[in-house]
């Protein structure tokens, strides 16, 4: 490592609260599907900013919108009309079978949208004290209080914030038995990720899901779907709630909405909109002028672009080519999962040796759950690199040895 990143480093251990167990590399620039380091060096960019750079880093055309609207407005406050967000509204609606939207800064502050929605919503409109929400174990909602213990892992994530908020149930993943027996008098809601990111890249399968729905149906609570990472084509459909032919209640969105900036969205149903009213819940910095114009020309590119279609594409050719190196590791490869261009490879050992070789081969992507290697790439991804991917995976595994015990 150069002496400039040395000196990085322990510029910022010195300024910045020590929360994060940064990678081993210091960006410069970013551009397309590569990122730089200080030497210039490119590295292929499987990792998106974590699913958020969706159509890739530095782009000409959502420069000149971001520049453009900030020469006009940047900021009033949402105690004024303002059309950027309305166009956006609008095209984002168009997108999905909800009705109503509101506008926020992040996924966290997106599912505390949602959570206050739905409780707001049996309390004013049902009138009744139902609160609770019950999410599935492994899950990920965010890391403000509420999102953080509706979030279904323990460990460092929640170590040393009790008390947690009271009004959340985690049940087992997959089980319908479990689900149902946490519904009782106080449940305002079920929470799911259609894939679970954070939790190693685990699609809900279908009949789970139709349970779900028709559990919400029987007991008169409401689904909510976090959309925050699987959202916005990721999938291979705009939204991938869409897969499974389900309608939510209320589902959000955040990370690829504004391509870097920081943007999130709560979407629901006229019904549930009823929830809120002036002065229930508001954001100071939510929807502004530059963001919205931004989100507004990403969703123009999505669909002009036809970029659902291009990521289940794309998907589908990274498991072919996952599936040529699992059968020349069998012992170390289990199997890989995911929708589109959220791509998980199942190590059966722990990853982080394969990660770190990875990376010092130029390669960027993430490890979850120990030994999930996650893929979240730009969706303008080209098939080269996927192949380049796997065949330094596959050199990788060909040296590594497991203990057979």
């Amino acid at each position: 490592m150069s002496n400039t990143f040395d000196a990085i480093v322990k510029r910022e251990n010195s300024l910045l609260c020590n929360t994060y167990g940064r990678y081993p590399l210091a960006v410069s620039k970013a551009k397309g599907c590569r990122l730089y380091d200080l030497d210039g060096v490119a590295y292929h960019d499987f990792l998106a900013g974590i699913a958020v750079c969706s159509l890739g880093h530095s782009r000409e055309d959502l420069a000149e919108v971001m520049a453009e609207q900030a020469r006009k407005m940047v900021h009033v406050s949402n105690l004024f009309y303002q059309e950027p967000q309305l166009d956006l509204a609008e095209k984002l609606l168009n997108t999905c079978a909800a009705d109503k939207v509101f506008f926020c800064n992040s996924g966290a502050e997106a599912n505390e949208g949602a959570i206050k929605l739905a409780r707001r919503y049996m309390h004013s409109v049902k009138n009744d004290d139902r609160h609770e929400v019950i999410t599935l174990e492994k899950s990920f909602h965010g890391r403000t209080l509420s999102t953080l213990t509706a979030t279904g892992q323990s460990g460092p994530i929640k170590d040393g914030f009790n008390p947690l908020p009271k009004g959340f149930v985690t049940v087992p993943f997959g089980n319908v038995n479990a689900l149902r027996g946490a519904i009782n008098a106080q449940t305002a809601a079920i929470m799911i990720e259609m894939v679970q990111g954070e939790g190693g890249v685990r699609p809900l399968p279908s009949d789970y899901v139709n349970d779900i729905v028709a559990l919400c149906k029987e007991n008169g609570i409401l689904l909510i779907v976090d959309e925050v990472q699987t959202g916005l084509c990721r999938t291979g459909k705009m939204w991938a709630h869409q897969h499974y032919g389900i309608t939510p209640d209320i589902f959000t969105s955040a990370k690829a909405l504004a391509n870097g900036l920081p943007m999130g969205a709560v979407m629901c149903t006229d019904e549930v909109a009823k929830g809120f009213a002036p002065g229930s819940h508001a954001t100071t910095f939510g929807g502004g002028a530059v963001v919205s114009a931004v989100a507004s020309k990403v969703l123009d590119i999505m669909v002009t672009e036809k970029l659902a279609e291009r990521a289940w594409d794309m998907g589908e050719f990274a498991k072919a080519e996952a599936q040529k190196v699992m059968a020349k590791h069998p012992d170390k490869i289990a199997g890989t999962r995911g929708l589109g261009l959220l791509f998980g490879i199942e190590l059966t050992f722990n990853g982080a040796d394969v990660w770190k070789a990875l990376l010092e081969n130029k390669m960027v992507c993430n490890l979850t759950q120990g030994n999930i290697l996650r893929l979240v790439p730009p969706l303008t991804i080209e098939k080269e690199d996927i192949v380049t991917f796997m065949e330094v995976l596959d050199s990788i595994l060909s040296s590594v040895e497991i203990d057979p015990a």
